[in-house]
């Protein structure tokens, strides 16, 4: 194995870490900074407002991007598994 086919294997690993987790990342994002917004406009300093709210966005993210998170790492893995052959031959 060369360089090459090092650096290439390691750019799209980190392609399909960021692109299985952006959706997750992008929601958690996104419901943080509305309920940033929301206790900063009305002076509500509670914790668990902004923890709830955030994980109940995430269990639902999850429902629904999980299946194709899934299915992504299962294909890249299926991918990374097929050049071992040519690792040695």
């Amino acid at each position: 194995m060369d360089i090459s086919s090092v650096v290439d294997l390691a750019r799209h690993t980190l392609f399909i870490t960021m692109l299985v987790s952006l959706p997750l990342l992008g929601i958690a994002l996104a419901v943080g900074l509305l309920v940033g917004i929301f206790q900063a406009a009305t002076s509500i300093n509670e914790m668990t407002l902004s923890f709830i709210p955030k994980l109940v966005a995430m269990g639902i993210a999850l429902s629904i991007f999980g299946g194709w998170q899934i299915a992504t790492i299962v294909e890249f893995t299926r991918s990374v598994f097929q050049r071992i052959p040519a690792l040695f031959g």
